[in-house]
């Protein structure tokens, strides 16, 4: 397995752990709305990261490789419907503002854990040589 696909498997199933925990976190300070936040947020961006991979890893695939425009109209579909939901979540008072913005950071915080273990096996390998 190439490095590339190993990142992504690593964010992927990261995403998920990141987000349980953010959301133990909300279930432990015991504010619903804010859970809910936690949630919605954490869902929107592991969905959209998983669908990006999917595009990606499917548009880029020989013989099927797919235009640039069509890549990039897939990703502004996506970030529309997200920007509609989270207005939707927002408006309609559904959750804590805060917990959605810490709930949409999921990725973020996995994407920098991703990096912080390559560096580590990076820098560890060297030192082994």
């Amino acid at each position: 397995m190439e490095f590339q696909e190993r990142l992504v498997l690593f964010v992927s199933r990261g995403n998920w752990v990141v987000l349980t925990l953010f959301c133990l976190f909300a279930l432990w300070l015991g504010d619903f709305a804010f859970f809910r936040g936690v949630l919605f947020g954490g869902l929107i961006v592991a969905i959209n990261f998983h669908l990006l991979a999917r595009t990606l890893k499917k548009s880029l695939k020989p013989p099927h490789l797919a235009a640039v425009h069509s890549i990039i109209a897939k990703y502004y579909l996506r970030f529309m419907i997200s920007g509609i939901f989270i207005f939707i979540l927002i408006l309609g008072r559904l959750v804590a503002p805060l917990g959605l913005v810490l709930g949409l950071s999921v990725v973020v915080v996995t994407l920098f854990c991703a990096t912080i273990v390559a560096l580590i096996k990076i820098f560890s390998s060297k030192e082994a040589a």
